[in-house]
C-alpha cells in the first residue's frame, strides 16, 4: 500500500507522512515482499485478536508446520531468501526480528491514524447492519458493487482470484471493512481450512486518511463549543478515540443519563455511531463528526 500509489487515493496523505518518517522499522517486513505474487499472509499467522500484543504473541508462538505452510510458494528475493528459510522453519530469533518490525510498523504507520481509521470502520460496519436489517444479505453484497460476489444458498460466488463457488457448510462469512486495502473488494480463503469461514475485505475509508496525532488535550474549539454547547462539544471531542457511556459520564462530569442524552443527539446528527460491546455501547466519533472537528480548528 505504500508503495503503489494507485492503491486507494484515500491514502495519499498517510503516504506521504509515512514516507517521510521511514527509518529501519519496516526493513523486516520489506524483505518479505515477493517478486511477483501475492506474499505472506501475517493474518493467518496472527490471527484476529483484539489487540497487536496479542496478535504478536501468536505469531510469536505460531506452529512451525503453519510457517512452513505460509511460507511455501512465496518467490522471495535472493538477498532475503535465507532470513525468509530461517522464519519458515520457525527460527526464535528471526521470529523476534519479526514481532519486532511488526511494532516497530505499528506504532509508525497505523497508530497515529487510528482515530480516523477506527472511526470509518464503525461506521462502515453500522451501514451494513442497517442493509442487513432492511434486505438480507442479498442486500449488502448487491450494494458492494461487485457483480462477481452473490450468494446461492449453499454456495457463495466469489473471485479468487477468479470466480469461484464455495460451500460455507454452515461457517458463515465473515465481511471485514479495512482501513488499509487496495481498491474494489478483496475475497480471502484458504481451500484446505475448512474450520474457518472465508472473509470479504472492504475498503472502508470514505475521506482521505490523515495523521490523527494524540487525543486532543483541555476543553474543545470555542467555535465548537458556541456550534454544539460546551458540554456537547466536549462529548463529541472524546468519542475521537472512543469511550461508553459510563466513561463519557465520567469525563464530563456528568450522570450517565446526561451522557446518554448527548450522545443520542450528537448521533441523530451522525456526528457519532454507538454499537454494543457486551454489557456497555461504545460511542465513537464518525467521519462527519472528524470533518467538523477539523473545521472548527482551522477556521
Amino acid at each position: 500500500m505504500l508503495r503503489d500509489p494507485r492503491n486507494s487515493p484515500q491514502l495519499s496523505p498517510w503516504r506521504s507522512a509515512v514516507a517521510s518518517r521511514l527509518g529501519p522499522h519496516p526493513e523486516p517486513l520489506a524483505s518479505l515482499l515477493p517478486v511477483r505474487g501475492p506474499g505472506l499472509d501475517l493474518l493467518a499467522l496472527m490471527g484476529d485478536p483484539p489487540d497487536l500484543e496479542h496478535a504478536v504473541d501468536n505469531l510469536l508462538s505460531a506452529p512451525v508446520l503453519r510457517l512452513r505452510r505460509e511460507f511455501d510458494g512465496i518467490d522471495f528475493r535472493p538477498a532475503y531468501a535465507p532470513w525468509a528459510r530461517r522464519l519458515r522453519d520457525g527460527d526464535r530469533e528471526s521470529l523476534q526480528e519479526l514481532a519486532d518490525a511488526v511494532r516497530g510498523w505499528h506504532r509508525l504507520a497505523v497508530e497515529p491514524f487510528w482515530n480516523q481509521g477506527r472511526s470509518a470502520l464503525v461506521a462502515l460496519s453500522a451501514h451494513y447492519a442497517d442493509l442487513v436489517l432492511q434486505g438480507g444479505i442479498d442486500l449488502l453484497l448487491r450494494s458492494l458493487g461487485v457483480p462477481e460476489v452473490r450468494w446461492r444458498p449453499p454456495v457463495l460466488e466469489a473471485p479468487y482470484p477468479r470466480r469461484t463457488e464455495v460451500h460455507l457448510r454452515g461457517r458463515g462469512l465473515v465481511i471485514t471493512p479495512a482501513v488499509f486495502s487496495p481498491q474494489g473488494v478483496s475475497f480471502l480463503w484458504d481451500p484446505l481450512d475448512i474450520t474457518q469461514p472465508p472473509r470479504l475485505t472492504v475498503p472502508a475509508l470514505r475521506e482521505p486518511l490523515a495523521h490523527g496525532g494524540p487525543a486532543e488535550q483541555g476543553g474543545p474549539d470555542p467555535s465548537l463549543a458556541s456550534l454544539l454547547g460546551r458540554t456537547r462539544a466536549a462529548a463529541l471531542l472524546a468519542t475521537r478515540v472512543g469511550c461508553t457511556t459510563t466513561e463519557l459520564a465520567r469525563r464530563l462530569g456528568v450522570s450517565a443519563a446526561a451522557a446518554s442524552q448527548h450522545t443520542r443527539v450528537l448521533r441523530d446528527a451522525d456526528l457519532i455511531t454507538t454499537t454494543r460491546r457486551g454489557g456497555a455501547v461504545l460511542h465513537l466519533i464518525t467521519p462527519l463528526g472528524t470533518a467538523l472537528l477539523k473545521a472548527r480548528r482551522f477556521n
